[in-house]
């Protein structure tokens, strides 16, 4: 859950003959979008911004669970039946996403819509799941049953009944579509912020970094870091909202789909790295890999940071970063 008060972007608006900063604010994916460019004027702004939004909607319907037309709808009506021969561009996204489950010992798992949700955080949840829902509620979950084949471009789920979405990941991959585009337009500097999925590139107008700041979500009116961004992106995931206890242990919404059980012992994680794509994926897997673990992991990552606050609102930062305090 990604929440866009614990993570902003502060820009100076400079009105001269050269470039100032654009900003629309609008609703993709089912989420609000930011998507700020330097433009020299409001008319080149409007076309630039107007790209990106195609391109992301672009996305979306590659993408989609919901869209029983789409191509990711396809690979999962035919799990455990057939191979499904997609684009090549999802055929790639697919086969990252597994690198990463790889990489994280299955902390990160597109299959992790496989799941029985047998969790519920809406407040109607009074007593734990027993040992044995938890167990089945992932019996379908695994990447390692996604088989890609690369001399078709076809995925094949080996289960029956098994699913993959894009939840934890999709958001990061159209904003990096999307700056990746306007660059590509010629636009020198922006951020595309979705939903607390950040990416930026460039400087502002007045010659800085884009600078971000970084709240404790216990203390949301107080600013502890200010991180400058050099073409770089940050994902914040906070699961502060949605949460149940039992036992006076706090189970939040975030789950391990290798066992079943929520993530605990964590508020907020945000993690910077080249591309929102990656970002994404490894703050959802600190979450589930708990605050040691997960620092020692993303330590071991070149070009990675990341900022932990636990559940008594401790901050903890990775060896590189530098926050502006």
């Amino acid at each position: 859950m990604k929440r866009l008060f614990i993570i902003g972007f502060f820009f100076t608006f400079v009105f001269s003959s050269a470039q100032s900063t654009f900003k629309r604010t609008l609703k993709l994916m089912g989420s609000r979008f930011d998507i700020s460019v330097v433009a020299k004027t409001q008319e080149q702004a409007d076309g630039y911004i107007d790209a990106a939004v195609e391109e992301i909607s672009r996305i979306e319907k590659l993408i989609s669970s919901w869209d029983s037309n789409s191509q990711t709808s396809k690979i999962n009506a035919n799990a455990g039946i057939q191979p499904v021969e997609v684009d090549r561009e999802l055929f790639d996204l697919i086969k990252r996403a597994i690198e990463i489950s790889k990489l994280t010992q299955g902390a990160f798992d597109i299959s992790y819509a496989s799941m029985d949700n047998i969790w519920k955080f809406d407040g109607s949840m009074k007593t734990m799941p027993s040992e044995e829902e938890i167990t089945q509620s992932v019996s379908k979950v695994g990447y390692q049953h996604i088989k890609l084949n690369e001399s078709n471009n076809s995925i094949f789920l080996d289960t029956k009944g098994m699913k993959i979405g894009f939840g934890a990941i999709g958001k990061g991959y159209a904003a990096d579509k999307a700056k990746q585009l306007l660059r590509d337009l010629g636009v020198e500097a922006g951020i595309i912020n979705a939903s607390g999925d950040m990416n930026t590139w460039g400087r502002q107008p007045n010659g800085e970094l884009w600078n971000i700041a970084i709240t404790n979500p216990l203390n949301k009116d107080k600013v502890f870091a200010m991180l400058p961004m050099d073409n770089q992106a940050i994902v914040t995931s906070g699961n502060y909202e949605k949460f149940v206890k039992f036992n006076g242990v706090r189970y939040a919404h975030i789950i391990d789909p290798r066992t079943g059980y929520p993530s605990t012992g964590i508020i907020s994680v945000s993690v910077m790295a080249p591309k929102a794509e990656l970002a994404d994926a490894l703050a959802t897997s600190v979450f589930v890999m708990g605050k040691e673990v997960g620092l020692d992991f993303i330590n071991q990552l070149n070009g990675v940071e990341c900022i932990i606050i636990d559940e008594q609102g401790n901050i903890f930062y990775s060896n590189l970063i530098k926050p502006k305090q």
